[in-house]
């Protein structure tokens, strides 16, 4: 086991609570109060969260399968590869939200 399964699993329930949900709920259709006054990058935030949720999948789930070393660093490249798609959806939605109040 590649550190405590305690910890892995609260963090990958937290993050599907927290960051799989609400990007779905999104993509259909649902605003959040929050973000009412900023609609012109939605999609792309939404798209950024689901990008962050399959990262910890990638870092978590091949620690709690007991994979091997080389596993679970190819998965981890995998995990920094879509927490940088993340940054870059999270920047676009920056910019259509700006776009959007011009």
């Amino acid at each position: 086991m590649h550190g405590n399964p305690v910890h892995h699993w609260i963090a990958l329930a937290v993050s599907s609570v927290l960051m799989a949900l609400p990007a779905m709920a999104i993509l259909r259709g649902w605003v959040p109060s929050w973000l009412r006054g900023r609609t012109g990058g939605l999609r792309p935030r939404a798209y950024g969260l689901l990008c962050l949720y399959a990262g910890m999948l990638a870092n978590g789930v091949p620690r709690l399968a007991n994979a091997s070393y080389d596993v679970v660093m190819v998965s981890a490249m995998f995990g920094i590869g879509s927490f940088l798609c993340a940054g870059v959806l999270f920047f676009l939605s920056a910019v259509q939200d700006k776009r959007a109040r011009n």
